[in-house]
């Protein structure tokens, strides 16, 4: 059985014990589900069944410290759809069992008046951290950090901190990475928790903390913050501020989750559509054709070039008429050519495995690579324009798909490079905008050659 299918067979069976009141049952049900698979249970009730109490009076059968869990799972339209008709004593109690980057996204999505009866009613200290996470902004490491971590003052021995790390541990998000901070706060070392635990209890936490620690600005972007903890396995990834102070840290499943956001918008960006705020199968019907339509348009207009090329060449099109018979291949073939291209080149760039530096080189590879990819495809094709239209053609054919496949996949990689210079994103050198290019271009280049060609045979 998939997990869509057990996930629904949960919910069923979930509705019908709360629908006939069988707490006993839901008692014995509640427990064996993880809090991710509630929270989509919950999700599929808010946006399919269109039924807020029933969502409502699920989540209200599980123990305070599960509820919260499971509502950190949501996302934040739900989130927010969920908590609006709660008492503001009920929300705090929930906002005070949250993890502190889970309570600073869900703060985030309420509205003002309640985001200030909310501060009114917490601790100062509690009120002072939320207040300083919200206050970051958007898609830097400052938005998804988490201020729940196991700091140990520098000068405790490997029992005191032993100790420190029992006090503060039911709170921290991680208890393996420990990090170590002088008298002002800053950021001096790091050790994991199984170096303290085989430690002398007498030794200094100076003496075997690491040193070299891989720490991130506060200000720095997400993306570059889910790249440092990919690329070396961070269990989590210290934020520090301008005065290298610790203030918190991103652990490894919100950086993944920032990297699968990044992915999926540089896909999008990759088919000419706009960055979704929700999943395909929940965004809104005017909000897809919108986030679609504007590429779409633009690049009809642009596909006009090819039409005025054909138009162009009429006398030599209606000299040949075999010529015809290639066009879509020729200009397919390019398009798919500087696709490629562009594809390898916008995710080495997100990977940071290519940047600007490096063009020169990476237009040499193209150049040698391109030009073999022309060359065996025009072989390919050869034959076929002998068969069609004699030899002239098929030298027509072979030249011009030497030329086409060479000049898309020049286009296809310098655009990305074009519009990372012009500050513009290069996911936005997308498949479509290189093929409607290449399709212009590829007319013209064909028809140009046959003429050339052709009128002296």
């Amino acid at each position: 059985m998939s997990l869509n299918e057990t996930l629904q067979e949960h919910k069923d069976t979930l509705l019908a014990a709360l629908a006939d009141a069988h707490h006993e049952r839901l008692g014995e049900l509640l427990p064996e589900l993880r809090s991710a698979d509630i929270a989509e249970i919950l999700e599929e009730i808010l946006e399919e069944d269109d039924d807020l109490p029933v969502a409502q009076a699920l989540l209200e059968c599980l123990p305070l410290e599960r509820r919260a869990n499971v509502l950190g799972y949501l996302p934040g339209e739900e989130q927010l759809e969920i908590t609006e008709a709660m008492p503001d004593e009920a929300l705090l109690l929930l906002l005070e069992e949250m993890g502190s980057d889970e309570r600073t996204d869900l703060f985030k999505v309420l509205d003002e008046d309640r985001r200030e009866a909310l501060l009114r009613r917490m601790a100062r200290q509690e009120r002072e951290d939320l207040k300083r996470l919200a206050s970051y902004e958007e898609g830097t490491a400052g938005a998804i950090m988490t201020s729940d971590y196991v700091a140990i003052p520098s000068g405790m021995t490997v029992s005191q901190a032993m100790m420190r790390v029992r006090q503060t541990a039911p709170d921290a998000e991680t208890v393996y990475q420990l990090y170590i901070i002088d008298a002002e706060g800053r950021l001096a070392g790091t050790l994991s928790l199984r170096q303290l635990m085989v430690a002398r209890p007498g030794a200094k936490v100076d003496d075997i903390m690491i040193k070299d620690v891989i720490s991130m600005a506060v200000d720095a972007e997400q993306e570059e913050v889910a790249r440092i903890v990919a690329r070396y396995d961070l269990l989590a990834l210290p934020v520090v501020d301008a005065d290298e102070r610790l203030i918190g840290i991103v652990t490894h499943d919100d950086a993944m989750d920032v990297a699968e956001e990044e992915a999926t918008e540089d896909f999008h960006k990759g088919m000419s559509i706009g960055q979704l705020e929700d999943g395909v199968s929940r965004v809104p019907l005017w909000s897809l054709y919108r986030k679609r339509v504007t590429w779409l348009v633009l690049l009809v207009f642009a596909n006009l070039f090819s039409g005025a090329g054909i138009a162009y060449f009429e006398d030599t099109i209606a000299a040949q008429v075999a010529l015809v018979f290639f066009l879509p291949l020729l200009i397919g073939s390019g398009g798919n050519a500087g696709a490629q291209a562009a594809t390898l080149m916008v995710r080495g760039m997100a990977t940071g495995d290519v940047g600007v530096k490096d063009w020169g080189t990476l237009l040499g590879r193209e150049l040698l690579v391109a030009g073999s990819l022309g060359l065996t495809m025009a072989l390919a094709v050869a034959p076929i324009g002998v068969m069609r239209g004699g030899e002239a053609v098929a030298m027509v054919v072979a030249m011009s798909m030497v030329t086409i496949v060479l000049f898309g996949s020049l286009l296809g990689m310098c655009l990305p490079f074009l519009l990372d210079r012009l500050g513009w994103d290069p996911a936005t050198a997308s498949a479509p905008l290189v093929t409607t290019l290449i399709d212009a271009s590829g007319v013209l280049i064909y028809f140009s050659i046959a003429t050339a060609i052709l009128t002296g045979v």
